[in-house]
Order: C-alpha cells, then structure tokens, then sequence
C-alpha cells in the first residue's frame, strides 16, 4: 500500500474510520483522497486527517488506484451510474454498502474489478471484522489492496461465494446490536435482583470485555471455555440450564437466520 493512491466516494463515520487507519499506518495524506456533498463534513475530515476533499466524485477518482464506495445503499445505483464515465478499465472498486450485489454494480459500473465487503460498527474503534468477496477480475495484487485496506480497522477475512456475505450480515455486520442486546437484559436483571443501575451496568460490560478477550487470547473454543466455568450443581450451571430450557440456541439460530434472509432480500430490492 506504500505506492497504493486510494479514493473514498462518501467520506461518513466508515471512510473516516478506515482513513484513520491507513494514515496510522503509515500511508501519506497525499496518498488518499475523498468526496462528500456535506460541506461540514468535508472540512471535519480535511481538519482531522489533512486529506484532499472534493464536492465532485469525479474530480475525487482522478488517478486513484483503488475507489472505496462508502455511500448508503440505496444511493449506490445514482453514484455507480454517474462515476462510469470516468472509471478507467481495471480500477478496483470496493463497496462497503450492505446489500448490494457485485452483479449489480457491474450492471451500474461495467466490467471492472470489484471487492464487496461487510465490515462492522467496531471498525470505528479499529476493532472491527470485515467479510471480502473478489470478482474472477480482480488480480492478486488488488486483492491484497483490499485486505489492507480492511485491514486497517480490525481483521478482513476471505470469502469463497458472494452468498456468504449474507451469513456475514447476520453473524458480524448485525453481531454488535445482538451483544447489545444481551447487556441490556443483563442490567435490568441486575436492578430486578437489587443491584443499582450503576453497578449492574459496570458489571455487565466490563464481564463482557473480560469474556470477549478470554475468548479470544484461547487455544480452545468458547463451548470448552464455558465448561471450565460451570461447576456441577452451581451458579453458573443454573443459569445455563435455564437458558437452554428456553431454547437460547435455537433462538440464536433463528434470528440469525431471519437477519441472512432479510440482507439477501434487501440485495434484490436495491439491485434493481
């Protein structure tokens, strides 16, 4: 990526979030440029990474290596359409929208190489997971392109089919809300119990924390984990059973299943 000139169409909280990971890693302001129709929020990224912003999405592509599409999905026909003219033949797309398949923006853009990704919130934090898809057109050298770019807000993971960006959706693009969720519940439980809010709450997220980095600075799987914690007959073992009794895993299936429907879905909506 040292040579790698990269242009952001759409300069929201993702690009900035990936434009503050390439420039901590190392890559020149020179190297990146973007557009956003927002004045305020041109100047915000210009002021907080010294970057090149532009109103014109044509004027941002000009002599980009790879253009990252980080505009909502259902502005992404609109954009792709407009931004064809002045595509050159071979430059990479990488789309961060949800929902739009790579036939639909060959349809919008022409034949050029094109990385879908799914990326999540946590990414804002540097702390995210992204699932990467490549058209038969991308090289190996664009596709490391795009595994760093990735890169530089978490981990990025190859896919083999483009289907499996749907179970990426339900699993980690919508996985934040669901441990959301979980501390949610287990708060008001801990006020139901007489705890206060405070203390329920503090106790709840920095348990998660500590659960999220055992899991993963482990050599065994999270199914181990929870065993070597749940001692016959007590507390935990309890709380599990009651959990299992209720169906969790089943739950869990279910509405992960409902989330991998709807992105499919969604994709035929907004590729049309």
């Amino acid at each position: 990526m040292s040579k790698t000139r990269i242009a952001f169409i759409g300069a929201g909280n993702m690009a900035a979030s990936l434009i503050g990971g390439l420039r901590a890693q190392g890559l020149e302001a020179a190297q990146i440029r973007a557009s956003d129709p927002g004045a305020e929020q041109r100047a915000k990224i210009h002021a907080e990474h010294g970057i090149a912003l532009f109103e014109s999405n044509a004027e941002a592509i000009e002599g980009a290596d790879v253009v990252v599409l980080s505009v909502k999905p259902q502005a992404m026909k609109a954009v792709c359409e407009a931004l064809k003219p002045n595509l050159k033949p071979g430059q990479l797309v990488v789309s961060i929208a949800a929902g739009i398949t790579c036939a639909s923006m060959n349809k919008w853009l022409g034949a050029q190489p094109i990385v879908r990704c799914m990326p999540n919130t946590p990414a804002l934090l540097r702390q995210g997971v992204s699932g990467l898809y490549a058209t038969d057109e991308v090289s190996a050298e664009q596709r490391q392109q795009a595994e760093q770019l990735l890169s530089a807000v978490g981990i990025a993971l190859w896919l083999d089919s483009e289907a499996q960006l749907d179970a990426v959706t339900a699993v980690s693009g919508s996985g934040p809300a669901y441990f959301f969720l979980l501390i949610e519940a287990m708060t008001a439980a801990g006020e139901k119990l007489g705890l206060s809010r405070e203390i329920a709450s503090k106790l709840t997220l920095q348990t998660a924390l500590g659960a999220a980095h055992m899991a993963t600075a482990s050599d065994v799987d999270a199914a181990e984990l929870r065993r070597r914690v749940t001692s016959p007959n007590g507390t935990t073992e309890a709380a599990i059973k009651s959990f299992q009794a209720d169906g969790f895993e089943a739950l869990v299936e279910k509405a992960l299943g409902a989330a991998a429907h709807r992105s499919a879905e969604m994709a035929e909506q907004l590729g049309n």
